[in-house]
């Protein structure tokens, strides 16, 4: 583990609701368009708290996406400006919790806050350790030609470059293999 478990889960958390923005989904679609979607995905991410399950919700949480993939493609000081951005605007406050089946971990706001306003401030919480501990590039855009998903590196080396949202890394591989075959040049093993 790179990180407290917490920050991890709320880096792929966080880059698995970027990536239902449409053209970085698997579809090429906008994976958040219903409410059942947005059930689905908190289901899936395991995202506690209270929920409204309303068209409100939904419309606040589709918004957000956009200014959370802006955290992958600003400078140091940009992600700075956005995560205090991000705290001032929820008011948060920093309390260590335990519940469910997760171990000691951060919340910044009560679990009665609306979802998007949660998932802002744990981000930006996520990303204080990253800045931090200068690991800011770990986060960046899938490196595949055709895709605008975003990534997160958690590898021990830093090798990670295509998203988990598609078959981008199998694809370029591919890809590469058949170009090298077509110049005669022979795969590397």
């Amino acid at each position: 583990m790179l990180f407290a478990h917490d920050t991890e889960v709320s880096l792929v958390s966080t880059a698995a609701l970027i990536n239902t923005l449409p053209g970085a989904s698997a579809s090429g679609d906008d994976e958040l368009s219903t409410q059942e979607q947005l059930v689905a995905f908190l289901d899936r991410v395991e995202f506690t708290g209270s929920r409204t399950g309303d068209a409100a919700e939904l419309q606040e949480m589709r918004a957000l996406r956009a200014r959370l993939r802006e955290l992958w493609t600003r400078d140091e000081g940009g992600v700075v400006e956005l995560v205090n951005e991000f705290l001032r605007e929820a008011r948060a406050m920093p309390q260590l919790v335990k519940h469910d089946h997760w171990d000691w971990h951060v919340h910044a706001t009560q679990p009665s806050a609306p979802v998007a306003q949660r998932v802002q401030v744990e981000t930006a919480m996520a990303l204080i350790d990253i800045v931090r501990a200068k690991e800011l590039e770990r986060l960046h855009e899938c490196a595949a030609d055709d895709c605008t998903a975003v990534v997160v590196d958690l590898s021990r080396n830093r090798s990670k470059r295509y998203c988990d949202v598609g078959n981008c890394g199998n694809r370029m591989h591919v890809a590469a293999y058949r170009a090298r075959r077509r110049g005669g040049i022979p795969p590397t093993a």
